[in-house]
């Protein structure tokens, strides 16, 4: 299973020098047309030495093994640089045409070491944390520009994509959402149609065919909008709780944890965007 994560999108975690990536990984729920079913950890170098003994594989002894322990620091370090880079550009930027520019210009950089970060083979700590400074620059200066006029926004829209992250980790681990091949088909499905909709609706607005950003309004249709954003990154959120979990019980590398940390944040980014402008549309209408 793939999340639309650019990250995991490609290929998930790596399978180089013999480690077993998650996109094979047994799923709950994969009976039907899994070749694997009747032997889960048929695709698990790690479990073959287990399988003997009819017991399921044990923890990674070694050190080089993705922990969840290297999940949460390199995702502290990724969101931190990211909190560090809003930070000063909120310090340094007042808002003005200037930093504007500057924040465009930061988030196509921004884009740009993602997506080579996104078709490199092996994570590169040095361009995830470039991304996540850059990427702070940019977030920083719209959060001035939102707090600007909606006083607090930027903070509720914190407090809001924590909520929903801690939300849709306490789901995920309770069993109330069971991330499996259907799940993840129907959820890209509709990510899908939403980014395409959303790429018309650009369009339309740009050539003045849409007025007043569109779908993209400050009015109640723009609300709806984003709580169907923010529901799409949470179920992105889902799909990588998975995977991390897969990547760690088949003993992915230890550096790959830093595309673990990536992913996560590219995702909470959106959700923080989304949740920015959702603030800013209920404190418009108020």
């Amino acid at each position: 299973m793939r999340s639309s994560n650019p990250v995991f999108s490609r290929r998930g975690f790596s399978r180089d020098n013999g480690y077993a990536g998650f996109n094979t990984a047994p799923q709950a729920g994969y009976a039907q047309g899994n070749p694997y079913a009747q032997n889960p950890y048929a695709q698990n170098p790690y479990a073959q030495a287990d399988l003997q003994y009819g017991a399921p594989p044990q923890a990674p002894v070694t050190t080089d093994r993705m922990t969840m322990d290297d999940v949460v620091v390199r995702s502290a370090m990724t969101l931190g640089t990211v909190a560090l880079g809003a930070v000063l550009a909120w310090a340094l930027l007042p808002v003005s045409t200037t930093s504007y520019g500057l924040a465009v210009g930061s988030a196509i950089v921004a884009f740009v070491l993602a997506m080579i970060q996104s078709f490199k083979r092996t994570p590169s700590p040095a361009l995830i944390l470039g991304y996540a400074a850059f990427e702070g620059v940019f977030l920083g200066v719209i959060s001035e520009m939102y707090n600007s006029r909606w006083s607090g926004a930027p903070f509720q829209a914190v407090l809001g994509t924590m909520a929903v992250a801690g939300a849709t980790l306490l789901v995920y681990k309770a069993g109330w959402i069971r991330v499996t091949a259907r799940y993840a088909r129907m959820g890209l499905a509709i990510a899908m149609a939403f980014m395409v909709v959303m790429a018309v609706n650009l369009l339309l607005v740009a050539f003045g065919v849409a007025e007043n950003g569109g779908l993209r309004s400050f009015g109640p249709l723009g609300a709806l909008v984003g709580i169907v954003a923010i529901l799409i990154g949470a179920f992105f959120l889902t799909l990588d709780f998975k995977q991390i979990e897969d990547g760690i019980a088949y003993g992915a590398p230890r550096n790959e944890s830093w595309l673990a940390a990536f992913g996560l944040t590219m995702t909470l980014v959106w959700i923080y965007v989304e949740m920015l402008r959702l603030v800013a549309i209920f404190t418009n209408n108020d």
